[in-house]
């Protein structure tokens, strides 16, 4: 398995992130939301970028880039959401990964190095993930990356444009001692 990094979304990153996007756009739709058109311009992409930014300045999201550590070819994305703080100190993990690039190992390297980051730099406690049950290679990941199963939520997230039910999965830093 090459090596991969992964490292906070720049303004430069848009372009080649809309290419990524646009690539594989059949191949992500059956797990994502409905987006709009104006998701697939690179003006969509350097808004989202931006919003990105201003969403980790306000310490609310981290979305990352993931690229391959030989060429900095941007393969795919993984972010850290919904950050509670408080009592809770959790996140909610998702990632994409380029088509040509699946079943490498690049997911479950950037999950773990997103849940390191969640940990060791951000102070979080748990890292939580949803996933389709019919999408089997998506909970392998997480699984691959120490995730335990916690339960199914029914009609969880509405994705492409039907309510879906989602597992649940969750990592604590005590699950890394």
């Amino acid at each position: 398995m090459g090596q991969i990094y992964i490292r906070p979304l720049e303004p430069h990153d848009a372009e080649r992130l809309l290419e990524l996007k646009r690539r594989n756009r059949e191949f992500f739709q059956p797990f994502e939301p409905i987006r709009d058109e104006t998701h697939f311009t690179i003006d969509g992409q350097r808004a989202e970028i931006a919003n990105g930014a201003v969403s980790a300045k306000n310490d609310q999201a981290y979305a990352f880039g993931i690229f391959l550590a030989e060429t900095d070819e941007i393969i795919g994305r993984i972010a850290l959401t919904g950050i509670t703080r408080g009592p809770a100190q959790h996140a909610n993990v998702g990632y994409f990964i380029d088509q040509a690039h699946n079943g490498k190992g690049y997911a479950t390297k950037a999950v773990e190095l997103a849940v390191q980051a969640a940990f060791d730099e951000l102070g979080l406690h748990c890292v939580q993930a949803g996933v389709m049950p019919r999408n089997a290679r998506s909970a392998r990941v997480l699984t691959k990356a120490g995730f335990r199963h916690e339960g199914l939520a029914k009609r969880y997230i509405k994705i492409n444009g039907a309510w879906e039910d989602h597992d649940l999965f969750a990592i604590t830093v005590e699950d890394l001692d």
